[in-house]
Parts: C-alpha cells; sequence; structure tokens
C-alpha cells in the first residue's frame, strides 16, 4: 500500500444496529492517504455498513473510529434515492452540499465529463437510465472533491465504455479511494490494498496487494490450516488407539493410558478452525409456465435514443418457447424502457401473448416493496405454497430465519437481487425479463444463476453488461440497439 499518513482508523469497533448477531465484531484496519483500497465480502456481510460508519451517518456501538483531522468524505451510493428521482440534475448536485453553491454550473459540467455523460442541468433524475444513474452516483462524490472517496458498486449498470472511463479515472487519482465491488477484473485494474469482511468472525482481514493476490494468500492458509489439523488428527488417532490398548492392561499401563488421553485431549485443543469461505447459493431451478405454446413474445417496433433524441426503429422478433433474446446497447439509449413496455403492455409495438405470467427482475428492485418482510414478498407471488415452504426457497438464496421476517429495506442490495431471485422461482414464469441481473450479486453466485438460465425452458429477454456472465449463457438473438 501507498506509504502516506493513516487518515482513517478502525479501533476495536463493534456494530449491531439492533440485529441479534453482531454485524462488525472488534473491527480493525485502518487507511493510509494516497492509497486505493478495496472492501470484499458476502452480500449483507455489512460492507456499506462500513461505509456510512466512515461518513457519520451511523455510529459504533463500541469502539473507536478516528478520522484524520480535517479530511473530508464523499460517497457514491450504490442507488440514487427515490426521493430525489422528482429533482432536476442541479437540484441533485446541489443536494451533495450542506451550504448552497452559488456558481455550480461550471463544477458539474466539469464533473460530467469526468464521468462520461451528457445531458441538460434540467433534466429530471427519474428518467435517467439506471446507467446514467450510475455515473451521476459517481459525480455526485467527485463533485465534492473529497480527500477520501468512498465508491460502492460504482460499476453497476455501467456499460463497457463506462466502466473503462471509470478505470482510467481511478489509475489516475491521486487521492485516496475505497471501492466496494465484485468486479475482480475492475478491482484488480487499480487496488493496491484489500480489506476483507469475515462473513463468519464479523472482521476485517487486511491484505496487500490486488484480489487475485488475496485469493492466493487465502488458499495458501487454508492448506497450511487443513494440513496441521490432518497430521494432529493422525497423531490423535493414535494416542486413542495406544490408550485404549494399554487400558485393559494392570498397573503403570493404565496410567499410560490416562496420559495418552490426555495428550490427544490436548492436541484436539491444538486444532485450528480451518478458514470458511463465504457461502454460494444453492443451485436452484426457475420453473417454466406449463401449457403455453406458439408465439409468446411478437417485438414489431422500439424507440431508441439518439443524440438525446427519440428515433423509431423496425424489427422482426418473434419468440416461442425456449427462445432467448439479449438485448446490447450503449447506456441510455433505451433497453430498459424496452423492458418495461414489454411487461406493462401499454404499447402496441410489442405483444405478450395472453395468459402468459412474467417474471420481472428490475435493476432498481422497484417491483419489491421495501415496507414488506421477505416473507411478506414472497408469499405476495405464491399460490399454494406453506410458509415452511417459503422459507425453505428463501434459505437456498441465503435468506435465512433471521432474515425472512426481515422488511425488504432494511436488506442489502445484494440481498435484495437473491429475493427477486427467489419470486421468480415461485411465480413460475412463461417469459422471464431479466434488467441487469448481476448487479450487486457477489461473484461466487453468477455460475449458480447462469446455469439455471440455461435450463430455464421459457422465453428470456436479457440485459447485462457483465460479458463473462452473457458468454455463459446460450443467446439464440442478439437485438444491438446501437445500430
Amino acid at each position: 500500500m501507498t506509504q502516506g499518513k493513516r487518515i482513517l482508523r478502525f479501533n476495536k469497533v463493534f456494530f449491531g444496529h439492533g440485529e441479534k448477531k453482531p454485524i462488525l465484531d472488534e473491527v480493525d484496519f485502518s487507511v493510509r492517504q494516497g492509497s486505493k483500497i478495496t472492501l470484499m465480502g458476502q452480500n449483507g456481510a455489512g460492507k456499506s455498513t462500513i461505509f456510512h460508519l466512515i461518513t457519520k451517518d451511523l455510529k459504533p456501538d463500541e469502539g473507536v473510529i478516528n478520522l484524520g483531522e480535517g479530511v473530508t468524505v464523499a460517497m457514491a451510493k450504490q442507488v440514487i434515492s427515490r426521493d430525489s428521482f422528482s429533482l432536476t440534475m442541479r437540484e441533485f448536485f446541489q443536494s451533495c452540499f450542506k451550504e448552497k453553491v452559488y456558481d455550480i454550473d461550471p463544477k458539474i459540467d466539469k464533473v460530467l465529463e469526468i464521468v462520461n455523460l451528457v445531458a441538460g442541468k434540467d433534466k429530471i433524475i427519474k428518467s435517467f437510465s439506471g446507467g446514467q444513474q450510475a455515473r451521476l452516483l459517481l459525480a455526485s462524490a467527485i463533485i465534492q472533491d473529497p480527500d477520501l472517496l468512498l465508491l460502492d458498486e460504482p460499476t453497476n449498470n455501467l456499460d463497457k465504455e463506462g466502466i473503462a472511463h471509470l478505470t482510467k479515472f481511478l489509475i489516475n487519482y491521486n487521492k485516496t479511494c475505497v471501492v466496494i465491488s465484485h468486479d475482480a477484473d475492475f478491482l484488480n485494474a487499480f487496488t493496491d490494498g484489500v480489506l476483507y469482511l469475515n462473513l463468519f468472525t464479523r472482521k476485517i482481514e487486511q491484505y496487500v496487494g490486488n484480489y487475485f493476490d488475496l485469493l492466493e494468500e487465502i488458499t495458501a492458509r487454508m492448506k497450511r490450516e487443513n494440513r496441521k489439523n490432518a497430521q494432529l488428527m493422525k497423531r490423535i488417532q493414535e494416542n486413542k488407539e495406544k490408550s485404549n490398548y494399554f487400558a485393559h492392561k494392570g498397573g503403570q499401563m493404565r496410567l499410560l493410558a490416562k496420559k495418552l488421553r490426555k495428550k490427544a485431549a490436548e492436541m484436539e485443543e491444538e486444532k485450528v478452525n480451518v478458514r470458511r469461505e463465504d457461502k454460494t447459493i444453492r443451485p436452484f431451478i426457475i420453473p417454466s409456465q406449463q401449457g403455453l405454446s406458439g408465439e409468446i413474445l411478437n417485438i414489431s417496433s422500439l424507440s431508441v435514443v439518439k443524440n438525446q433524441k427519440i428515433v423509431k426503429r423496425k424489427v422482426n422478433i418473434s419468440l416461442r418457447k425456449g427462445d432467448r433474446l439479449f438485448l446490447a446497447g450503449s447506456n441510455g439509449i433505451g433497453k430498459t424502457t424496452l423492458l418495461e413496455s414489454l411487461v406493462s403492455e401499454k404499447t402496441n409495438d410489442s405483444k405478450v401473448s395472453s395468459g402468459v405470467r412474467v417474471g420481472y427482475y428490475r435493476q432498481d428492485f422497484s417491483t419489491l416493496n421495501l415496507n414488506d418482510t421477505v416473507y411478506q414478498s414472497l408469499n405476495s407471488v405464491a399460490e399454494d405454497l406453506s410458509e415452511h415452504e417459503l422459507r425453505s426457497i428463501a434459505a437456498g438464496f441465503l435468506i435465512t430465519k433471521d432474515l425472512v421476517y426481515t422488511k425488504i429495506g432494511s436488506l442489502s442490495e445484494g440481498q435484495k437481487g437473491l429475493v427477486s431471485f427467489a419470486r421468480i422461482v415461485i411465480q413460475k414464469p412463461g417469459l422471464l425479463v431479466l434488467d441487469e441481473p448481476t448487479n450487486h450479486i457477489n461473484f461466487r453466485h453468477l455460475p449458480v444463476i447462469a446455469s439455471t438460465l440455461n435450463q430455464y425452458k421459457g422465453v428470456m429477454v436479457l440485459v447485462s453488461h457483465m460479458s463473462e456472465f452473457v458468454q455463459q449463457i446460450r443467446i439464440d438473438t442478439t437485438l444491438d440497439l446501437n445500430k
């Protein structure tokens, strides 16, 4: 890591947030000036909580968080608050400052150039695409010119060009930055250290190097721990066998047997707890709606945004059971708008056959009622499943008994994504519409999700900017909205 002065220090920080189990347990780590650090860990482990503790939106239950004197902090959150959707872009950036900035337009122009976004300052936030909103979130932190920049999943919704632009910015960035992300290739381009939040110990492990270095070190450590335990188990077994043999003898042999049993017990205590890795969601199936035949989805035309103008375009897409359509295109061109029109059926440009159930994974999770508990959310799409069956489905997505009665709004973004998949499993859709289903999801889960989508027997329409994920999925037709 860069050897600047220490500007942030967590000292034995404990945080429970009213939970039965702590989120953070005596967490210790430090960040030095000029370093570029990755914060990693399982969905729901508490990574965003650490960011909110740094910004002082939350306070630790115990321990101390020391921020260097005069050090300013700004955070780019994962999603724009729904309360901000009605703001203009100018009002949105003005809200980033505690005091009114009278000459804010030049600052906005400069930061929009950094994030490679062209838009009018009076445009309403809600009208921006998911990818454009991701750029606005990044810009909202950069415009504050902080000493410590916190980025929470900044590549979510960004297209390839947007990720390249952000990567270049971070490589050249000369201040301190901490990034939460599940995109290993992105992280490895600029990271010089990793803070790994262990889901099981609730502590931070600090590593030098990038994510690949972390994996190598963890793998070597687990091998050492397993090797030590295997050697101890062999010696323990030998001592137990000898003690059993001598226990049946008389006199001094019984004393020897007792000593051997004591030694075996001591070696049992020497065994180390082998590091446990993050859990992966269980393999799952999305059942397709039964009894469907013929054409399920037809798209005759669509609207795309070019040079900030809406252009109508004729197409001829007809999808039957088992067909998969991939929608490609840059941020803001109209992919999400097209998906919304498919689901809402408010346009004559696309038609879903009568009686077809649609499973819709929205990138902004607006299909979820944030005031519902997980159980209520799952139950709302269930027809005849018992509480036990719903809880079993939830458990497969790592929504355990501690979380199943938690409100959706209290979950991490990654956990909301897993709940969305659980709902789709319950719905048994004939048409599956997926808008950036990899956003916020732990990379360990992605192969499981890809395998599931390949087994799905209904019609699927997919939007994703994660090329490595798309390459794992069988695609029949690609519709590139840029062309």
